[in-house]
């Protein structure tokens, strides 16, 4: 094992230039695209860091990338794949950063063998490399996954927006399926506007999802209970006739709920409860016939 740290040390010692620029060409080469000039002076610049902290490191750490040796190794291939991953990389173009180094260092470890031991080490050799290369795709596919989850997060936000529709009035239009985090989301949002608006009713209008079933029900329940005990009343709006028969088939009880078919009629209803009436004004007929 040795041999191998000596033999793999000393070529990327004598060879740290021809193999960088190898390196590089073949990693433009991958992608099939043209690179700017700010991309490829970035490519070069990492290719040149990482090849020194790899001599360094082959110098007394060995083939196990867990020692302490490695660490500098490990850092930084962790810090060029997040980064990639977040600049919308993809994996094989992140992975290539590391396997793309086998073809030419390997060539030159076989012009200077003159040993049976070559094959040995070019084996080691590559196992080692394997290794870097998985380190970057996990640290690359952990970094998507993140990104993917804030992603989400953001959106659930933004798709549960409260709505002010009159004083004391609050509306939330719900749209697409509403699972166990999404009700979360929808839950804290609508309790922190009752609590700024201090509005004592809140329309919940489920025109845009799909499908209700039981577990959307129970969804609907707990976010009218929570919102009662922060002292407002709820009003669900959007009751379609297919969502009717599936409520009464499922037998779920919203007797304490007013429901209503609209948001036109379920606003009618909170104004009425509010002591608001909307009216139409006497000259309104006349609107026309002024312009």
């Amino acid at each position: 094992m040795s041999s191998t740290g000596n033999r793999l040390h000393d070529t990327l010692q004598r060879h740290e230039g021809g193999l960088l620029k190898e390196w590089t060409d073949l990693q433009k080469k991958t992608t099939g695209r043209r690179m700017g000039a700010t991309e490829e002076k970035q490519l070069e610049s990492h290719c040149r860091e990482f090849l020194q902290i790899l001599r360094q490191a082959t110098e007394g750490g060995g083939e196990d990338i867990s020692k302490p040796e490695w660490a500098a190794a490990r850092e930084f291939l962790a810090q060029i794949s997040a980064a990639r991953a977040r600049a919308g990389s993809t994996p094989v173009e992140t992975a290539m950063f590391i396997f793309s180094l086998k073809e030419p260092l390997f060539s030159r470890m076989r012009q200077e063998a003159n040993d049976g031991q070559l094959a040995d080490d070019i084996w080691r050799a590559t196992l080692l490399l394997d290794r870097l290369g998985l380190l970057t795709t996990e640290v690359f596919q952990k970094t998507r996954e993140e990104v993917i989850a804030r992603q989400q997060q953001e959106l659930l936000e933004l798709s549960t927006p409260v709505v002010r529709l009159w004083d004391n009035i609050l509306a939330l239009p719900l749209i697409g399926t509403l699972d166990s985090a999404r009700t979360q989301v929808v839950m804290q949002n609508l309790l922190e506007a009752i609590v700024q608006t201090r509005s004592d009713i809140a329309v919940i209008d489920i025109t845009g999802v799909p499908t209700v079933d039981t577990l959307v029900a129970q969804h609907l329940l707990k976010t009218v209970a929570a919102a009662r005990l922060m002292g407002a009343d709820c009003i669900i709006s959007g009751i379609r006739p297919q969502i009717a028969q599936t409520i009464i088939h499922l037998g779920v009880n919203l007797e304490d709920v007013t429901t209503k078919a609209t948001l036109a009629d379920a606003f009618a209803v909170a104004l009425k409860r509010t002591g608001y009436a909307v009216t139409r004004a006497r000259n309104a007929g006349n609107l026309n016939s002024e312009k």
